[in-house]
């Protein structure tokens, strides 16, 4: 798992708990790395886990909660760092749309070794509806959910968003316009 997705992590654990949990946590892990992490880098996903079970366990909050806050927290951050991705299209759907499209070919040309999930998308019942398919060996649906809602924020869209378990282990997002 690319670096960029720790310190992100680390990042929003300080501005939302302090630098003492990072610590905490970070020393409660017991990580290969020693948590020293690089945004360039590439570590064992193993350790976001332990990292997160860990916050879950200092803070009291839910694995879950945790994971989709860090999603939205990530959108957010990642807005910032990469406007290029974003000022591309004014309308939420079609950013949405376009993460396998063109969001994850610009992301492997900046880092080659990253593994991402994959996305299929249609809109099959209109316009205003569109259907992601979420999947990955790494199991970060709570943090996909979080990433698509830190995305509608920030277009300001008014959406809903329904998420499925297929019994594969795919998830499907339906996020759809409301009127």
């Amino acid at each position: 798992m690319k670096g960029i997705v720790f310190t992100e992590f680390l990042t929003m654990v300080e501005e939302t708990f302090g630098f003492d949990m990072v610590d905490t946590i970070i020393e409660k892990s017991e990580l290969p790395s020693g948590g020293a992490y690089s945004a360039v880098g590439t570590y064992p996903h193993t350790e976001i886990v332990s990292l997160v079970s860990q916050l879950s366990h200092e803070s009291q909050m839910e694995v879950p909660l945790l994971l989709k806050t860090f999603g939205h927290y990530l959108f957010q951050s990642l807005a910032k760092a990469y406007p290029q991705f974003v000022d591309r299209t004014s309308a939420p759907l079609d950013f949405l749309e376009q993460v396998e499209t063109y969001i994850h070919v610009e992301v492997r040309k900046l880092y080659p070794d990253a593994e991402l999930p994959h996305f299929s998308c249609s809109r099959p019942n209109s316009e205003n509806e569109l259907h992601m398919i979420y999947e990955s060996r790494r199991h970060m649906e709570d943090v996909c959910d979080g990433l698509i809602h830190g995305c509608l924020e920030y277009f300001k869209a008014d959406c809903s968003v329904k998420r499925e378990a297929y019994p594969d282990g795919r998830e499907l997002f339906v996020i759809s316009q409301n009127s």
